[in-house]
């Protein structure tokens, strides 16, 4: 069975630029590259990544702010909060001349019924 693979152009430059700067972030990379298949805490991301968890978070911030990432989260039975994070976005396809930059989304489609 073929997949229907749809692209988004993001017109937003705003957009556009958060996406570039991602790209060019290497723990920005890692962190959607490890989140591509599951959604994962940012203690297991610091780890499987061997990233410090602070850049972790700050990181996490970032793309969730560029609308990168989402967030599902619950507490637990301590009371405390647990998030998990997965990457929005499968592919980043970028097109440049000299005249115009377009950049291409394809949407990461990993339901959970998928993951499990």
């Amino acid at each position: 069975m073929q997949e229907l693979i749809q692209t988004h152009k993001v017109a937003d430059n705003v957009k556009q630029r958060i996406i570039l700067e991602s790209l060019s972030d290497k723990y920005c990379k890692q962190i959607l590259k490890n989140t591509l298949k599951k959604p994962k805490s940012a203690m297991m991301i610091s780890h499987e990544e061997n990233i410090p968890l602070s850049t972790v978070y700050r990181k996490l911030q970032k793309l969730y702010d560029g609308k990168l990432l989402t967030i599902s989260g619950a507490l637990n039975i301590d009371g405390k909060k647990h998030f998990l994070y997965m990457s929005k976005i499968k592919n980043i396809i970028v097109h440049c001349n000299l005249e115009e930059t377009t950049v291409e989304c394809i949407a990461n489609n990993t339901k959970q019924e998928d993951i499990d």
